[in-house]
């Protein structure tokens, strides 16, 4: 299949965006190699040939195959999209991130081309670069960022997010979500640009002509503005058809400003009140300006479906009549002379700074930050450690069933996330440091064979270091107090001999100590818990020694 997926891409390469280019390029530039279709996995498609039922297939292989079955769903007539029509000329066009190229720049042309049924193949892929997120990058398994759900909560409309996360969309290089940013545009060019233009335009008709469309006798500097508008209509056709949607979106905006120009340019509100020539010229502007807010509805339709349906009704017009003839395209008259319009309204609100400062504190950090800020109780360390076990499993299970890394790397990824989530919480002192002062040795050591036999525990099922060294710092915090407290016993011991001891209290002492050494080291082959015992009782027979000596 190799050659022919290499003739069908030079002949359509030329349709992709630069990134669905690049990826397939790398692709290509060696030899193809055999990909497996199927996989060991219980959940998926199975796979309907004697012998492989207990086999499904690859997601990815298969998934592309629902494009043509959805659109079976939708219409019997689905072969006449998906297959040859002399009566439709249809294209294909596929948008995606850069990551999913492969899959529909080569794996399913390459079963298309297989089949041989003559199905339609992909004429455009529009793949984009990355969106970071202020400072840094999205990452949903972190919770950094702003997701659907987020955006729906800040009650900002629907409309203005699609207008701004299309004007940056990353479409030749990487690009990135500010907030600052978005109360910009949102204010500077959906409200004071456009909203306004098309608030004032529509005001005027109604608050002067009663909402009836005036007729219009153009100049040449109205036939100047229409050949402006024009050069922008036909630029947003051809960047919209490349798939350049950012960019159409700047044509759209640079009809709006035209639009702002010529009102302010035309003074409509000061001819109304001149000569009879003026008036008309008043009139012209009006009714021209009304046009191209009918124009603005059509071209916006796309990007902002909301706004543009509250438009329509200001417009008084059916959604059927803003089209625009991509062989020709070109300003027409929408609005015939004589068509009364709705009532018009404001299409877009003022973001206060301070909101869209709220909002980016809100949503600073990660998803653990925002929870401690809020002073919600976040996972626990041992809580993350059973996740980070299980996660480690499912790992280990995945990866000994197929070497695709599109399959295993997102577990992968929740499995670092979990574990840096793991690393990033706070230090947590052993429950005896609040009371060290009060326990005593005995106490303390018991604590310390515990502790030890926990971290041996977790190193013997896992070498990841991130699981086990918390543990570990907290059986060093304890064997620190734990020789504080013999050193403090050891002192208070000394001063008993000091003091006066007889050689029967020393004897006692010596007894007492040597039994207890004898149990700690039946316990535990870790020398550092009895190593110090060891030395209180080799003090004390030193005492003992010294004071039979001084007897004598």
């Amino acid at each position: 299949l190799e050659p022919s997926i290499r003739t069908w891409f030079n002949t359509v390469e030329g349709g992709w965006s630069p990134p669905a280019r690049a990826v397939t390029r790398s692709w290509l530039r060696d030899s193809l190699r055999a990909r497996a279709l199927t996989r060991d996995l219980k959940w998926g498609v199975p796979v309907p040939v004697p012998g492989y039922t207990n086999k499904v297939f690859y997601v990815w292989f298969d998934a592309p195959i629902g494009y043509l079955s959805i659109t079976q769903c939708f219409t019997q007539n689905y072969e006449k999209w998906w297959k040859k029509d002399k009566d439709y000329d249809v294209k294909l066009y596929q948008f995606m991130a850069k990551d999913n190229v492969p899959f529909h720049g080569i794996m399913f042309p390459a079963t298309i081309i297989g089949v041989n049924e003559g199905l339609t193949l992909v004429d455009h892929i529009f793949a984009t670069e990355y969106l970071n997120y202020e400072e840094g990058k999205f990452s949903k398994s972190r919770g950094v960022g702003v997701f659907g759900t987020d955006a729906q909560e800040t009650g900002i409309p629907a409309d203005v997010w699609r207008f701004y996360l299309a004007s940056i969309r990353p479409e030749t290089s990487d690009s990135s979500f500010s907030w600052t940013e978005l109360g910009t545009r949102n204010n500077s060019e959906l409200l004071n640009n456009l909203g306004n233009f098309c608030h004032r335009s529509l005001s005027f008709c109604a608050s002067t002509f009663k909402g009836v469309v005036p007729d219009m006798t153009l100049t040449d500097a109205d036939y100047e503005l229409i050949a402006l508008v024009n050069r922008e209509i036909a630029a947003y056709v051809s960047t919209i058809e490349r798939g350049r949607l950012r960019e159409g979106l700047r044509h759209v905006l640079s009809v709006s400003r035209l639009g702002n120009q010529h009102m302010q340019a035309a003074q409509p509100w000061v001819l109304l009140k001149g000569s009879d020539d003026d008036k008309v010229k008043g009139a012209t502007a009006i009714a021209l300006c009304c046009q191209l807010v009918a124009l603005l509805c059509t071209l916006l339709a796309p990007y902002v479906p909301a706004t543009c349906r509250r438009l329509r009704e200001q417009l008084n017009i059916h959604e059927e009549a803003l089209r625009i003839n991509p062989q020709k395209p070109s300003l027409v008259r929408y609005l015939p002379a004589g068509h009364t319009i709705g009532k018009p309204e404001p299409l877009f609100a003022k973001l206060e700074p301070e909101l869209i400062d709220k909002l980016r504190a809100k949503y600073a950090g990660s998803q653990s930050d925002r929870a401690k800020q809020n002073g919600e109780v976040a996972q626990t360390a041992a809580e993350l450690e059973a996740a980070i076990a299980a996660q480690g499993e499912k790992v280990r299970k995945l990866k000994s069933s197929t070497t695709d890394k599109s399959i295993w790397q997102p577990e992968v990824d929740k499995l670092l996330a979990l574990k840096k989530q793991l690393s990033s919480l706070p230090a947590q002192q052993p429950a005896v440091n609040n009371k060290a002062s009060s326990d005593s040795v005995a106490d303390l050591e018991k604590a310390v064979a515990e502790q030890g036999d926990k971290v041996r525990k977790l190193k013997s099922t896992t070498k990841d270091k991130v699981v086990w060294q918390p543990e570990v710092d907290k059986l060093l915090s304890l064997k620190k107090q734990l020789t504080e407290a013999q050193t403090k016993q050891k002192s208070s011991a000394a001063n008993v001999a000091s003091s006066g001891s007889s050689a029967a209290d020393l004897e006692k002492a010596i007894a007492e100590q040597g039994d207890k050494v004898r149990k700690l080291k039946a316990s535990t082959k870790d020398k550092t818990i009895w190593q110090p015992e060891v030395n209180t009782l080799l003090d004390l027979k030193k005492q003992l020694a010294a004071l039979q000596v001084n007897n004598k």
